[in-house]
């Protein structure tokens, strides 16, 4: 049976033989499932990982391997077939220990001080959390530490409002426009709506939005359930009520921004909608910021915005794509409090920080990542975490206007055996052989390397040379300066080959300085002549533009040496 006929459950179970045993290591099989992201709590995995524990043995047969796996193929099959998002997840997760490392040992700033639980916490403590499209997860330091999602809360209750009432009614209460100002600025936009929903104005706003008509806990209740889902019900959100009731006791600025908005005259025709409660709706906002998670959590439901409003693990869709859309714009002009602009010129990616130490990373149609370390800087951002986003925008190439080709930036997403760069090569390959002269040029005005070889050592001008493809030949010798001389490893040049082909046209392109080519046969539209004082007008001896195999052009033995002895003639005399 060939390698295509195999049903997939055999070609996985193959690659962990060790021998010939006809048996595999079941801690080799759980090994590299942790090494690609996928965890012992993924939903999808646990009931296989729990049964491969459990087995009555540490080996494995392959009926039985099939049968633990069969139910779950379609994860399997992806995950070995690497159709992941990231296909080296054990490199990235490198990677992403490298920057947690450098960034952890610079831990400037203070907690947050304005409530008691948020200036008690732990300044020292440090954890980032990824989650991918596919659900491969990798977490490192105090990942497990709960925390309040402060203004975290502000995009998804942003999210919400957008799901209920739809993108036209939402903003008829708030902009979308970065503020300029502090994110509790007693300040509204010329229509007299908060400039955005990510600044305590707005957030107040879109909460009051929420479910307005009906009771306070059932419109908690429901906000808590649409977060349990974006976390796809893994781990349970949490609520802090000591943060909440602290939240309420230091609100006057929040209050006074809510009374704000209300007001409406001549000038400011905009406040809340009709019969809004504003002590209900600054309870509802408080109570969204004390919902607890931990940066495991808060990396899923990021990694469900990444997915477009469809969460990795259980495959609901909870937001639709323009929703997210919409969320993740707004997190990219204004989630980072003063430094938005900074973040969006230096990084490039959609970001929300909370005054808790959380800041939550969405890479559209990738993965989710959230830092979490409580010392703020002087804006009110993670100092770590700003610090670790700077580090990872320098080392990735996911800012929004990085360019597909950077080679200064590690683009994670790529498949090294199938990676843009080997695209490029195929691409230059089949050009010069198929003599595609135009494609060539777009190609060295991409800055492909015209004179990269295979595992032969075989280039484009091999391949050129081969084809008989004349002006590819001049192209890549006099354009692209290739070496006129590149040896694959059977020792051939580009010269050697249209020398066994005789492509005498070729050959005198790439003839060596020292080779002497005694005789060469001209021939023109009306025979042979060489009567005249001036050199003929001479067209030299083609193939046909056909594969390698071609049959070689006829040479009239008799004709060539009359014609090399007029030529010499010809030269003595002139």
């Amino acid at each position: 049976m060939s390698q295509n006929q195999k049903p997939i459950e055999r070609l996985i179970f193959s690659s962990f033989l060790e021998d010939e045993s006809e048996t595999i290591q079941i801690s080799s099989f759980i090994l590299k499932l942790l090494k690609m992201g996928f965890l012992e709590d993924d939903p999808r995995l646990s009931r296989v990982i729990h049964d491969f524990k459990s087995f009555r043995s540490k080996i494995m047969n392959y009926e039985d391997f099939k049968q633990c796996i069969s139910k779950h193929i379609c994860i399997f099959r992806k995950i070995f077939k690497h159709e992941l998002i990231i296909p080296d997840f054990e490199s990235f997760s490198e990677n992403i220990e490298s920057i947690y490392e450098e960034t952890k040992h610079d831990n400037s700033g203070e907690p947050a001080a304005y409530i008691p639980q948020l200036k008690r916490v732990n300044p020292e403590q440090y954890g980032v959390s990824v989650c991918t499209i596919d659900g491969q997860r990798y977490n490192i330091g105090d990942t497990k530490v709960d925390f309040s999602v402060q203004s975290c809360c502000k995009p998804i209750n942003y999210g919400i409002a957008l799901e209920e009432l739809g993108e036209g009614n939402v903003h008829k209460y708030v902009g979308r426009e970065p503020s300029g100002q502090s994110f509790n600025e007693l300040t509204l936009n010329k229509d007299g709506k908060p400039h955005n929903p990510l600044i305590n104005s707005g957030a107040i706003m879109t909460t009051s939005l929420i479910k307005n008509k009906s009771v306070l806990a059932e419109r908690f209740e429901y906000i808590e359930g649409v977060w349990s889902k974006l976390a796809g019900g893994i781990y349970k959100i949490g609520f802090s009520n000591p943060v909440y009731l602290s939240e309420k006791a230091t609100a006057d600025r929040n209050y006074a921004l809510a009374y704000f908005m209300k007001e409406t005259n001549e000038n400011k025709k905009v406040g809340f909608p009709e019969d809004t409660d504003l002590e209900e709706t600054l309870s509802l906002y408080f109570q969204c910021c004390s919902l607890e998670v931990n940066s495991e959590i808060l990396s899923i439901v990021a990694s469900t915005l990444a997915n477009g409003g469809m969460n990795p693990f259980t495959g609901e869709r909870i937001w639709s794509a323009a929703t997210v859309k919409n969320v993740l714009s707004m997190m990219l002009m204004c989630g980072m409090y003063d430094y938005s602009g900074e973040c969006a010129f230096k990084i490039g990616i959609p970001a929300k920080s909370g005054v808790a130490g959380a800041v939550m990373i969405v890479i559209p149609n990738v993965m989710g990542i959230v830092s979490w370390s409580p010392n703020l800087d002087s804006i009110g951002n993670s100092y770590r975490g700003t610090k670790f986003c700077e580090s990872f925008g320098k080392k990735f190439n996911f800012h929004i206007f990085d360019n597909a080709s950077d080679t200064t930036k590690i683009n994670p997403t790529m498949n090294y055996y199938s990676s843009h760069k080997q695209n490029e090569f195929s691409e230059l390959c089949l050009a010069a052989q198929m003599g595609d002269l135009d494609h060539l040029k777009k190609l060295y005005n991409s800055g492909v390397d015209m004179s990269q070889s295979d595992y032969d050592k075989r280039t484009a001008l091999h391949l050129a040379s081969c084809e008989n493809h004349i002006d590819i030949v001049r192209f890549l010798i006099h354009v692209g300066e290739v070496q006129i001389d590149p040896r694959d490893r059977w020792d051939n040049t580009p010269y050697d080959e249209a020398v066994r082909l005789n492509y005498v046209e070729i050959m005198d392109i790439l003839k060596p300085s020292d080779v002497v080519v005694e005789e060469k046969t001209y021939v023109s539209s009306s025979g042979y002549n060489i009567s005249s004082k001036e050199p003929p007008p001479f067209v030299p001896i083609t193939a046909k533009k056909s594969s390698v195999n071609a049959k070689k052009p006829p040479v009239d033995s008799k004709s060539l040496k009359k014609l090399s002895s007029r030529r010499k003639a010809w030269s003595d005399n002139h």
